[in-house]
């Protein structure tokens, strides 16, 4: 071992990772960062195959990982190293077997991958660990000095599961995934059962999960959900088809249920699909289909979240699993918001358990609340729109008006749609801006009722949105819009711009009464640039996109020996391109936040030189727009061809606006709607108390935070027009321990 590679943390040590239970999508970058940061920090790392049985088995079941070993596997789904719910384990001699393999390759440390069975059985396995050492070692099979050296079994366990149910963490590995494969065959339902006027029944997984249920109903604009959480109660036939029927009326020429796998009666009884179909067939008369979605939900690539999450939780698994001394009582890792989390693995894991157990005993309200808050919103928001105290404005209405400002950002139509309905809903009379502020200025102002915000869930801005933010000279004419259409109260959907011209009118109500009306701005745009929220409606779209358009690009390369350049949107604020670069599979990335010198190029021209040299066949680099004003994307292109010597050529690709359109994802229809309903919240508070605040709103750690809209420029750099604080920048430490060995 060189010097260096001793000075490193990992130094001498073994880290062994399984993916056990049911595969998911993100499990593939999970192996890979666990590999590829062990390397970085200077530890070995095995693949137990096949589960806890390869870890029984031993011998070929148990295998080091080098760093080329995973070089292709970010995009893929399932697991390359195999899952498999091992019976051996279950029981205590197969757990020797296991104990007695594991010191044959030196391995005294596991990151394990998997659901609430496997993270049970690794915690057991861990507490028996001292006696099974004592055992091999009376029976000859290992040394005392073996013993001596491996005392403790240390780990950290990863949630492996589609179906977003273990308590405790707001998100496990492959639930996006799997929701965004529900939400598409709902979009594309959607289209055939509008041609025919049909309903649609869609049964998706989830046997004592209704995350990927509830979530694909308010993120597909679907008319009913049934989940295991919380019963219907008797009657909710009725219910069901009064919810149907009140889609029609309201324009819908499809009706769409969703049905979790688990659903059942308050008496216990399975709600199968196939009842729901009929139910829908006799009382309503109307044609009806059943669509099982089935393991198509686990399969194909992973999303761009489960991407650079994953890899996320692999490198702070590894960084856990070296840190741990003997005695240490491993956690499983998860995320709260934004943040990775720790949870104490046996509570997480009892708490799990505990629900099925609620739900059986009629517990249904703390079942829900073991689910956690955003998921009892989620129940409440979607209850709301399935079941509308109204679809007219109520009399003597308040009247809010809808206006777009800034950039294209999927999600604009989604958000507008929400505000619309859930406004309506709560008694409020809507009001849309075509045009941006331009339009409110010119008076171009129109009523939106619920009809007319049907299909809005795809990607665009029926409104229409502009960039211009409004001049003081304009405030004038802006305010007798606001007097001549009696608007007591502005919606605003958009991103920097946008919230700018909120912003000024908010600054200048002394001068103009009617630019006092409250204001509430709803982070959306591409760029992740907004004050106040940590990620912005459309972002996620946009990551998504690129990460695809990424796959493409280097496909495109398989066959010849090649360096990619690929440039992004995202102006001075780099979220996009450090995040694709993760979930893309990139070597290198360029954000303004750090800027690019000459050095880190004749730096990195040698290391690409000397790579390529050694045998690598493909390259990726990821620019930030505005990385550098002088170093373009052109520049950087052909000073690696230049630099190239023949070992490899060089393309680079400007992705431009394929990253403002699109159908948004369910991250973004999600969070449209929780914006969109606490921002109505307010401005309903707000109207009762009789006071004219404005607010902008943000996602804050999974909490929807309001904040007052004068102080919005305190969290901004004025002049680079993107927040002060930006929690994404911690993960460039993930990056470089995945990016490239030498790092």
């Amino acid at each position: 071992m060189t010097t260096e590679m001793a000075s490193r943390p990992g130094a001498g040590k073994r880290i062994g990772i399984l993916t056990s239970g049911g595969d998911a999508p993100g499990m593939n970058a999970a192996v890979r960062a666990v590999a590829r940061t062990a390397v970085t920090l200077g530890a070995q790392v095995y693949a137990i195959y096949e589960g806890y049985q390869g870890m029984v088995d031993g011998g070929d079941g148990i295998r080091e990982l080098a760093w080329e070993d995973v070089g292709s596997i970010l995009g893929k789904g399932g697991t390359i190293i195999g899952t498999f719910r091992s019976a051996d384990f279950r029981e205590y001699d197969g757990r020797k077997r296991a104990a007695a393999n594991l010191l044959d390759a030196g391995i005294d440390r596991l990151v394990v991958i998997g659901g609430d069975g496997s993270l049970s059985g690794l915690d057991q396995f861990r507490g028996e660990w001292t006696q099974l050492l004592t055992e091999l070692v009376a029976e000859g099979r290992i040394s005392q000095q073996t013993a001596d050296a491996h005392p403790a079994l240390m780990f950290a366990g990863l949630v492996g599961s589609i179906d977003n149910d273990l308590v405790g963490t707001d998100m496990t590995i492959g639930a996006d995934t799997a929701l965004h494969r529900i939400v598409s065959a709902i979009d594309d339902l959607s289209s055939t059962a509008a041609s025919h006027q049909r309903g649609f029944v869609v049964e998706v997984m989830g046997r004592h999960c209704g995350y990927l249920a509830l979530m694909s109903a308010i993120a597909g604009g679907c008319d009913y959900v049934l989940i295991p959480e919380f019963p219907p109660e008797e009657g909710w036939e009725t219910q069901m088809c009064d919810a149907l029927r009140r889609g029609r009326q309201g324009g819908r020429r499809d009706s769409m249920v969703v049905v979790a796998e688990g659903a059942c009666d308050r008496n216990g009884q399975p709600i199968t699909s196939a009842y729901v179909r009929q139910v829908i067939e006799e009382k309503l008369g109307e044609d009806a289909r059943v669509t099982i979605l089935g393991h198509v939900q686990r399969g194909g690539a992973p999303s761009a979240y489960d991407r650079w999450a994953s890899t996320w939780l692999g490198y702070e698994a590894v960084i856990e699993v070296l840190n741990a001394t003997p005695g240490t009582v491993g956690p499983v890792i998860g995320f709260k918001g934004n943040r990775v989390h720790h949870a104490p693995l046996i509570e997480a894991v009892a708490k799990t358990r505990q629900v099925p157990q609620l739900i059986a005993s009629g517990d249904y309200a703390t079942a829900m609340e073991l689910r956690g808050g955003s998921f009892t919103e989620a129940a409440r928001i979607f209850a709301e729109m399935s079941s509308p105290s109204r679809i007219e404005p109520g009399t003597a209405s308040k009247r809010i008006a809808i206006v777009h400002g800034g950039g294209l950002a999927p999600g604009m139509n989604a958000a507008a749609a929400d505000a619309v309905r859930l406004g309506i809903s709560r008694g409020h009379t809507m009001l849309g801006i075509q045009g941006g502020f331009p339009g409110l200025r010119d008076g171009k102002v129109i009523p939106l009722e619920w009809a007319d915000v049907e299909g809005w869930l795809v990607g665009g801005a029926d409104l229409g949105t502009r960039r211009v933010v409004p001049t003081v000279e304009e405030l004038y004419r802006i305010s007798r819009t606001l007097e001549d259409h009696r608007i007591d109260a502005l919606l605003m959907i958009g991103g920097l711009n946008g919230y700018e011209g909120a912003h000024l009118m908010h600054s200048y109500r002394e001068t103009f009464p009617a630019c006092g009306l409250p204001i509430a701005c709803i982070p959306t745009t591409i760029d992740n640039n907004l004050p106040g929220s940590e990620l912005s409606i459309g972002a996620d779209t946009a990551l998504n996109v690129i990460t695809e358009a990424i796959d493409r690009i280097k496909m495109s390369g398989a066959a010849s020996k090649r360096a990619f350049v690929v440039e992004t949107m995202g102006r001075n604020c780099g979220y996009l391109a450090l995040m694709s670069a993760l979930s893309g599979g990139a070597e290198r990335v360029y954000l303004h936040e750090e800027g690019i010198s000459l050095q880190a190029l004749v730096d990195d021209v040698t290391w690409l030189r000397n790579s390529f040299a050694a045998g690598r066949k493909l390259f990726l680099a990821v620019r930030n727009e505005e990385a550098n004003p002088l170093y373009t994307t052109d520049f950087l292109a052909r000073l690696l061809e230049q630099e190239s010597q023949g070992l490899y050529d060089v393309r680079q690709n400007v992705l431009g606006h394929i990253q403002q359109g699109g159908s948004p994802t369910p991250f973004d229809r999600l969070l449209a709607v929780r914006l969109v309903s606490r921002a109505l919240d307010l401005l309903a508070e707000g109207f009762a108390a009789g006071t004219r605040e404005s607010f902008y709103l943000g996602l804050v750690e999974s909490k929807v935070t309001a904040r007052p809209l004068e102080r919005m420029m305190d969290e901004m750099d004025a002049q680079l027009r993107r927040p002060r604080q930006q929690w994404w920048l911690e993960l460039r430490s993930v990056m470089k321990a995945v990016a490239d060995a030498t790092v």
